[in-house]
């Protein structure tokens, strides 16, 4: 699988702009399912959620990894082809269309993470007792900030390094007992902030 995938075609734009697909795309980023598997999970008729894979599959944004036979019957499971999407510089006259799709990714992406926070076990959220965050056993944070476009892609670009360098860390922990981390991260630009005070006493202090 890709870590990331360039979309260059306005068909597979549209097909990602569909709340339902998104969804799909969610899971099969993860692992492979087959249609009778995401019919179940989405409470949904077969031939409904195979229309749809059927369609991402011909856009190219997912594929058959595997085939097993049971009962004989042959089931596909299906995964897509990357972790990641990304309009292409040649789909910017469809800025609306990007605007959109961009859009129900990162939501598809919190509905995802609101369902692994409940699946997660209590021991996951028992009090670390310390109030550094270092010392705290779940990343929770939420701010907003004043900032030039160019200074919040130095952040991202940093943010991005880190997560590299962490993974990193991770895979050269030969002995140590590990646990699997889920992580979400999201940033965007907004119109009026919610933390009106907070930014607003900033700006004062940097007079």
């Amino acid at each position: 699988m890709k870590s990331m995938y360039i979309i260059k075609e306005y068909d597979q734009l549209k097909a990602l702009s569909d709340p339902f697909r998104i969804k799909l795309m969610m899971r099969l980023v993860e692992k492979p399912y087959t249609g009778q598997q995401l019919s179940e999970l989405f409470e949904m008729s077969r031939a409904r959620v195979h229309y749809h894979l059927k369609e991402l599959e011909k856009l190219g944004l997912i594929e058959i990894v595997k085939t097993e036979e049971k009962n004989g019957i042959v089931q596909k499971f299906f995964q897509s082809v990357s972790s990641g999407f990304y309009p292409d510089a040649s789909l910017l006259p469809h800025k609306e269309e990007i605007s959109e799709t961009k859009r129900l990714m990162m939501y598809g992406m919190l509905e995802r993470t609101m369902s692994r926070i409940l699946e997660a076990p209590s021991a996951a959220f028992e009090d670390a007792g310390d109030k550094d965050p270092s010392d705290w056993n779940i990343l929770a944070s939420s701010f907003e900030t004043s900032s030039s476009e160019e200074n919040f892609k130095w952040f991202i670009k940093r943010y991005f390094e880190l997560v590299g360098e962490f993974q990193k860390r991770a895979k050269e922990e030969k002995d140590a007992d590990q646990n699997i981390y889920y992580m979400t991260g999201m940033g965007f630009e907004v119109e009026e902030s919610t933390f009106a005070d907070r930014v607003m006493n900033n700006k004062e202090k940097d007079r």
